[in-house]
């Protein structure tokens, strides 16, 4: 059962996905996703990158859709993702198999670390509009050198994904949560 903390964290990140704003989740959310995505400057400059981010995201699709669509109507919608929150530390190899995808997308110079300017562009794009980022960075850059090392993301990403700790830095990594109604969300 979902705590209130991933609670707010799911129901933030459904809202991400439901690029169409219907209140469910469907393929062709995931397709916009991925046109978004392919918008990035080096993901627009490498096909072979664009090709990787739209296996990345329809994947992420058939995943969410086999774990979650309980009633086989081909949406998945919010209450349905909430009931497999139990689930998702068991997904940690599928989330582990997107983020080098995800990294080598939002490292636009491809030097291998990600900026403070790079990480504000992945949030616009998760988000799909300009996010404020104000104070984001730091809480996610773990050991304080300016910079997201391919580690440090992975990690991220991780808890990002899986975790129902509030004060995991990763929580933040696509955007600080604004706090829940009973302050779950910290930061």
């Amino acid at each position: 059962m979902a705590s209130e903390f991933q609670r707010h964290k799911l129901t933030s990140m459904f809202h991400a996905f439901d690029t169409d704003r219907n209140g469910y989740l469907d393929q062709q959310d995931f397709r916009a996703l991925a046109d978004r995505w392919k918008q990035l400057p080096r993901v627009a400059a490498e096909p072979e990158l664009a090709a990787r981010v739209e296996r990345v995201m329809l994947g992420w699709w058939d995943t969410l859709y086999a774990a979650a669509d309980a009633n086989g109507d081909g949406l998945v919608d919010l209450d349905e993702i909430l009931a497999v929150v139990d689930r998702l530390p068991e997904m940690r190899p599928a989330v582990a198999e997107t983020s080098d995808t995800v990294f080598d997308a939002i490292d636009e110079n491809g030097d291998g670390r990600i900026s403070r300017e790079e990480h504000r562009r992945l949030v616009d794009v998760w988000n799909g509009q300009p996010t404020d980022t104000t104070g984001v960075f730091e809480l996610v850059d773990l050991d304080g050198d300016g910079f997201l090392s391919r580690e440090e993301f992975t990690e991220l990403w991780a808890q990002f994904w899986i975790s129902a700790d509030p004060a995991d830095p990763g929580n933040h990594l696509c955007g600080a949560l604004a706090p829940a109604a009973d302050g779950a969300a910290g930061a």
